[in-house]
């Protein structure tokens, strides 16, 4: 017997993680890549309210933009 596939909305736990330049503040969203094509976004202080899922192409181009000063 084979275990239910997951949702694709549903992300493990172990797989969060923060900025290393918001580790002290407690304050950021914390990313999860473990899915492979959809990527979580939740709010470090408020986890319990939900995640967001984007496409990991769409997250990759938002994160190079930014870092590339484009938005």
């Amino acid at each position: 017997m084979s275990a239910a596939p997951q949702s694709p909305t549903r992300f493990d736990d172990t797989q969060w993680v923060k900025s290393s330049a918001s580790a002290a503040q407690n304050e950021c969203v914390e990313v999860n890549a473990g899915r492979g094509v959809v990527v979580g976004l939740r709010d470090s202080k408020n986890v319990s309210v939900g995640t967001i899922a984007v496409n990991a192409g769409s997250f990759t181009a938002f994160v190079s933009a930014l870092g590339a000063g484009r938005l």
